[in-house]
């Protein structure tokens, strides 16, 4: 494995992660693939919180690949974990449809109706890998539904269950300290913050069950009703014979453990187990694992019963969304990758999860902020073009628009996002329509195809489409409003009549911004080329007062989209027939 120099970027949270995660790999296990990974629940739809948990180990793994290393990024799909609660918001899903599997692993789960996966986990794995392909995400998945199935985990199993007085000492540290924290507080418990925890495997915590045979970190999946009501109620080290009873259908069997497939280590002992069999040297873990006696936390201390350690593990914080609260599998409404890139493109997506460290917090806009995110967007796009970006912003924007294997395809040509929201809002699908506007938006340059603005046209189409309110979409009157045309006064008039005899010279999306802000300006007599540090307060009153009544006699509200993409999309001639030429 080559010897790559250290980062001596301290700004980029990714360059120095990666340095971290190259010398503990060669420390751990010189000169084998560098191991990352990543643990996702199918339980539902896997959310833009979830996302973090694959993009962080992804964005460090890419630039360990940049650097010429081997990394491999293992996405443990835990499709092997029980069907805890029947989801809400999932079409063709009900309690009556599906409330009867409660117990039974995910992947024994019927799909929801009219799907065409043969099971529930299968179902929510689809979206989530064809959404990390779009985004460039190369990862292994394991399923682990076939890795205990046929016996991959036979001797971990096996060791677990020979040393469980070990690891019941170490769970019984911190079995009561989180309800003691929780007394001590008076802080109510956050059950949207539990329940986000859902996509890793921290939904339930489980650390196995104590009767009157002692513990066992070992829960069969019943041989009847094939639900994980059991409890293990005997035992054999030498034998591997086990017993156990299902409190559901009150069925009951002795097995031998090392041929029974038909169970798993429960998820505290499960998770340290999946590090030391991979060799993780880096997985992140969200707040929910990172608190006293949560699954990493322990998971740190029972790894070395398996003879690995524990990965270096950032703790990410979760994220929101603009105008919803925290996202939960279970409790429906939540926005997943798919939804995101249906109005956004991939670099964009990649870039709010670059830019930030795992640690901070991370928004993500399907409202009106999404436009100011484009711009956002656009201006770094400028500054790296011209050198002139921050060393951190330029590492954000790198990861944000290639991987280690080339760059992610791209719009060709970048108009402003807000501008082709109002067209594919004024134009309403009339894409024929829509490239004449946007071939007007600079004469001397025309955009030849819509396929030029495209991917881009088409996510701020399905934005205006299904994020904006069907109150707030622009419709051009067909006649004018004939009234208020009559009782506009002079200066009303004359203000009018300055934009018609502009209109022609003016034709283009800088010819018209600049017309708009001019007309007041002239109307005061000042020059239509003064700033606005040479200008009175009162010109800004006059030209929200004319912006205002153009909006009334175009589309009859107060305000709309911007004033030069409305003109032009409205037409030169429909424009004058509206404003009473």
């Amino acid at each position: 494995m080559p010897i790559v120099a250290q980062s001596t970027d301290t700004t980029d949270w990714v360059s120095r992660f990666a340095d971290e995660v190259i010398e503990e790999s060669e420390r751990r296990a010189p000169g084998k693939p560098i191991v990352v990974a990543s643990g996702l629940s199918p339980s539902g739809f896997v959310h833009l919180g979830n996302l973090r948990e694959v993009m962080t180990p992804h964005l460090v793994a890419d630039e360990i690949r940049r650097r010429g290393h081997q990394v491999r990024h293992l996405i443990s799909w835990d499709d092997y974990d029980r069907y805890r609660k029947v989801p809400k918001g999932i079409p063709g899903v009900t309690e009556e449809s599906h409330a009867e599997h409660i117990g039974r692993p995910l992947t024994a789960v019927p799909a929801p109706d009219g799907s065409a996966y043969p099971n529930w986990a299968e179902h929510f794995k689809a979206a989530m890998i064809k959404s990390l392909a779009q985004l460039g995400v190369d990862f292994e998945g394991i399923s682990q539904t076939e890795q205990y199935t046929s016996g991959v985990y036979r001797e971990q199993i096996l060791h677990a269950m020979k040393h469980r007085a070990d690891i019941d000492a170490i769970l019984a540290q911190y079995r009561t300290k989180p309800k003691a924290a929780q007394k001590q507080s008076q802080k109510p418990v956050d059950e949207a913050e539990l329940e986000a925890g859902e996509g890793s495997g921290a939904a339930s915590e489980d650390d196995g069950s104590s009767g009157s045979a002692g513990y066992f970190p070992y829960k069969p999946y019943c041989g009847n009703c094939e639900k994980d009501f059991t409890t293990v109620t005997a035992y054999d080290d030498d034998t591997t014979e086990m017993t156990y009873s299902c409190t559901a259908c009150r069925f009951s069997e002795v097995v031998r453990l090392s041929e029974f497939n038909r169970g798993k280590l429960v998820w505290k002992v499960d998770w340290p187990m999946r590090w030391a069999y991979e060799g993780v040297v880096f997985e992140p873990s969200g707040v929910d694992h990172s608190s006293p006696g949560s699954s990493f936390q322990v998971g740190g201390q029972i790894v070395g019963l398996f003879g690995g350690e524990q990965p270096i593990g950032p703790m990410y914080a979760f994220v929101g969304i603009s105008g919803m609260a925290k996202m939960s599998s279970s409790r429906g409404g939540v926005l997943t990758p798919a939804d995101a890139l249906k109005i956004m493109e991939p670099q964009i997506l990649r870039w709010l999860y670059a830019r930030r460290k795992p640690n901070q917090a991370i928004k993500i806009a399907f409202d009106q902020e999404i436009q100011r995110l484009y711009d956002e967007w656009d201006k770094l796009d400028a500054k790296v073009a011209d050198g002139s970006a921050l060393p951190a912003d330029n590492a954000a924007h790198s990861r944000a628009v290639r991987v280690a294997a080339g760059e992610l395809p791209r719009t060709t040509r970048t108009l402003p996002y807000r501008t082709l929201a109002s067209v594919a809002d004024i134009s309403a699908g009339d894409q024929d329509q829509a490239l004449r506007i946007l071939s007007e938006l600079d004469p001397a340059n025309p955009l030849i195809s819509l396929n030029e603005a495209r991917p881009r046209y088409d996510k701020a189409e399905a934005w205006i489409n299904t994020h904006v309110p069907a109150d707030q979409r622009t419709i051009v009157h067909e006649e004018p409003d004939g009234e208020l045309l009559k009782s506009l006064d002079e200066q009303a008039q004359q203000s009018l009549r300055l934009l018609l005899d502009g209109l022609e010279e003016h034709w283009s999306l800088d010819g018209l911004t600049h017309l708009v802000y001019a007309v007041p300006k002239v109307q005061a007599g000042f020059s239509a080329d003064a700033t606005s540090k040479e200008l009175p307060p009162e010109i800004k009153t006059a030209q929200r007062s004319f912006f205002a009544l153009l909006y009334h006699l175009l589309v009859g509200r107060d305000t709309g989209p911007r004033l030069p993409t409305l003109l032009l999309a409205v037409g030169q001639d429909r424009v004058r027939k509206l404003l009473g030429e």
